[in-house]
């Protein structure tokens, strides 16, 4: 199975926000779908997190879009819709120090997002020859973390630009329940 994996556009929301999962929108999601489908196989399945951001994107991909909520962003809990600079420099550093277990107040774990990654990877229909997925930087460090056993370390640095595209090729063994 062929995955494209996909972040959506950049967010409607000033830079330095933490978002998470705001459900805020997206800046022209219409020109980069133009942009995707050079890329993307004609009439591909298309699976998107519930949040504008990404939904808008896959709608301007495909008129059938199956929504799956285990792709939507890490929740930060209290710390949404606040500037980084001014969440408590001591719950970044608690955070900074166990990456994977640490909860922002309210939120949830980066161990629980790579949990419903991990979860969602194993739901794909193996038979399908390819899927585009529009998800967010988050799931797509966890999902290529698990797909391609990096350690922590790695994936949780991995980059992806608003819009960006990456292609995964899975055996079949990896995308069955």
């Amino acid at each position: 199975m062929q995955v494209f994996l996909i972040r959506h556009p950049r967010p409607a929301i000033a830079p330095g926000v933490c978002y998470g999962q705001l459900d805020i929108d997206c800046v022209e999601p219409e020109s980069v779908a133009d942009l995707l489908h050079r890329s993307l196989p004609a009439g591909i399945p298309v699976i998107s997190s519930p949040l504008r951001r990404a939904r808008r994107l896959a709608e301007a991909l495909s008129e059938h879009v199956r929504i799956d909520a285990r792709l939507s962003e890490i929740h930060f809990g209290t710390w949404e819709g606040q500037r980084w600079d001014t969440i408590e420099r001591g719950q970044l550093d608690a955070w900074a120090k166990d990456i994977l277990g640490f909860v922002p107040p309210g939120g949830e774990s980066v161990a629980a997002l790579f949990a419903r990654a991990q979860a969602f990877a194993a739901s794909l229909d193996p038979n399908l020859p390819h899927v585009a997925v529009v998800t967010h930087a988050g799931v797509m460090r966890a999902l290529l973390g698990h797909w391609r056993c990096l350690p922590l370390t790695e994936w949780s640095q991995l980059q992806f630009a608003y819009g960006e595209l990456v292609q995964v090729q899975l055996p079949p063994e990896a995308a069955s329940p």
